[in-house]
């Protein structure tokens, strides 16, 4: 197997030789609780999508994004963090792609989700205190100034642009075509390799990405593109450097990872997706 597999019952010591050997690992568990056994300052850079607050059903107790309250789910998002900057390198960076929702209108159900009937939230949670019904609630930049208010740099907001987005059947506004990926760093100064992606024309880099969503086959619904990793994970790290997902889900960090010949650290609450995540990294 092309990494080692970390789990409440694995020792101290067997842990503790998986990175000191290089090994990539997945960490089988609760993110906050597994950060816990890698060793502080030994990933360059990270790159994440974490749960979407009330969108998505992972199948399991205590899971992120099924907080009772919108200030809970930021807070449960900025906890995670906090142990993500202790294993995080001082010129390490974070990205963080989060996408935003409307408000329920107090509206207790849900619509069934056709693509994916088995895995949409049964309910829905109460508008925000403050917002009202058919607001958008700017979930993202909640968190961005929650990341900053606990200390990280606010680097860049990327607008990831999706031509390809699916349709929506709302009249009375446009179609929502792109989510946000947000740059911290740990650290005023930081690793970012401006040359290792430029953009038309050999331009530096700008903020907008236009990047076709892309599918898995078998692998779970919140797959984002590996090109979004692969931009990512070239700026922030070099060769042999590790890169962090804490929440790695159907394993699309790991596997740009190990194309790029950098190891990775993922965490994974649900134990279903370790056969997946083999077989993507078996084909990068």
């Amino acid at each position: 197997m092309l990494f080692d597999v970390i789990n409440a019952s694995t020792t101290d010591e067997s842990a503790a030789t998986t990175f000191s050997s290089g090994r990539s690992a997945v960490l089988l568990g609760d993110a906050g609780q597994m950060l816990d056994r890698v060793p502080s300052r030994t990933v360059r850079s990270v790159v994440t999508s974490p749960p979407y607050w009330s969108l998505r059903d992972y199948n399991h107790d205590g899971q992120i994004g099924r907080d009772e309250s919108l200030p809970e789910f930021i807070k449960s998002l900025t906890v995670i963090f906090d142990k993500v900057s202790r294993v995080l390198t001082d010129d390490g960076t974070l990205w963080v792609n989060l996408g935003d929702s409307y408000t329920s209108g107090n509206r207790g159900y849900r619509a069934p989700d056709k693509k994916n009937a088995n895995r949409a939230m049964s309910v829905r949670p109460k508008t925000p205190e403050g917002l009202k019904p058919k607001d958008l609630i700017g979930v993202p930049w909640m968190f961005a100034f929650a990341m900053q208010q606990a200390g990280w740099y606010l680097r860049s907001d990327i607008i990831w642009y999706k031509e390809n987005t699916q349709p929506e059947s709302v009249k009375d506004r446009p179609t929502r075509s792109h989510e946000h990926v947000f740059l911290f760093s740990k650290n005023e100064k930081y690793h970012y390799d401006i040359d290792a992606v430029k953009g038309p024309n050999g331009r530096r880099l700008r903020d907008v990405w236009e990047i076709n969503t892309k599918g898995y086959n078998g692998a779970h619904f919140a797959v984002y593109p590996e090109e979004l990793v692969r931009r990512c994970a070239l700026i922030g790290s070099e060769p042999g450097d590790y890169i962090l997902d804490p929440f790695l889900g159907s394993g699309t960090t790991g596997a740009v990872a190990h194309k790029l010949n950098r190891k990775f650290i993922g965490c994974e609450i649900n134990d279903d997706y370790l056969p997946l995540i083999s077989e993507r990294l078996s084909e990068s």
